[in-house]
């Protein structure tokens, strides 16, 4: 008797764990439809101890993600800094300006890869003032990764000297920009001739469309011919900071206000002259420059010409 009511106990408990199981879905009480794919992304810098990531196919709204958290919670612009924020991650191949395909987050800003940080093994680079400008897309230990677009075998981590984990697309870790204020801007291309949309496999976005200063022999870089740009937005600061001044139209047109620009976004070339009315030195860019010292223009620019 005693044997046969213990059975009877044990199955309905099984039962019991099988149907929690089933209503529970993800174990998060998400109770989605996309399957879950939880892998151990490896810790990209080669350091012990990685740290396991879960990756689920589709977008972070199919998979029922919470409202107010990972990229929904981060503010345009801004660096993910509060848990909440990096909670979890989306990374789609879209559409951004020009870009196509390049990979946009789960609130469709666009994201960039550095020339100047490395694929393999995989560094960030990108620290300080350079981070504020340049918010790496982080996630938090255990967080989730959704995948839209991209292979999974793309797509990893690296840890941060701040000791975050970084998300990388073919090696590389990525960014976002300070400057792209509403989803689908594209503001980041080609600035420096250094910092790129991100395609899904980690090469860059609409390589040779766009790029920063300017060749040897004088002509916009990036190696295709630019469209000329008809307006231009002046900053005093490096990286695109305020104050700035905007000038659109077509031929010459003289800076309100002079002497102090140090950075300028513009979508295609033009030319900068130290002079009032299109005279003096000058030089031909193409596209966005974080920082015009870099060209020996850096609180030169009296008039531009557009169009």
């Amino acid at each position: 008797m005693f044997d046969k009511r213990f059975g009877m106990i044990a199955s309905a408990a099984a039962a019991g764990v099988l149907l929690l199981t089933a209503c529970n879905g993800d174990g998060n009480g998400n109770g989605n439809g996309a399957p879950a794919s939880p892998s151990a992304a490896p810790a990209a810098d080669g350091s012990s101890g990685a740290q396991e990531l879960d990756f689920l196919s589709g977008t972070a709204q199919q998979n029922k993600a919470r409202p107010n958290t990972g990229d929904w919670a981060n503010g345009p612009g801004r660096p993910a800094t509060q848990p909440v924020a990096k909670k979890w991650v989306q990374l789609s191949a879209a559409r951004a300006g020009s870009l196509d395909p390049v990979v946009v987050n789960g609130a469709g800003f666009t994201l960039y890869r550095f020339d100047k940080d490395t694929a393999n093994p995989s560094k960030s680079t990108c620290n300080g003032e350079c981070a504020t400008t340049w918010p790496p897309v982080v996630v938090a230990p255990g967080g989730k990764i959704f995948i839209d677009g991209v292979k999974k075998s793309d797509v990893g981590v690296v840890k941060r000297d701040d000791g975050n984990l970084q998300v990388t697309i073919g090696g590389w870790p990525v960014y976002r920009f300070s400057k792209d204020l509403k989803p689908g801007d594209a503001n980041g291309q080609g600035v420096g001739g250094a910092w790129f949309g991100v395609t899904p496999n980690g090469q860059k976005a609409g390589a040779g469309q766009t790029g920063g200063g300017q060749t040897d022999d004088g002509q916009p870089g990036g190696g295709e011919a630019a469209k000329p740009a008809t307006s231009v937005t002046l900053s005093d600061e490096k990286n695109f900071g305020d104050p700035s001044e905007g000038l659109a139209g077509s031929g010459c047109r003289n800076v309100g206000r002079d002497d102090l620009a140090s950075s300028l976004q513009a979508s295609g070339s033009l030319k900068i002259w130290s002079e009032k009315d299109c005279k003096g030195m000058s030089r031909v860019v193409n596209g966005n420059v974080a920082d015009l010292y870099a060209i020996g223009f850096d609180n030169a620019i009296s008039s531009v010409f557009l169009g």
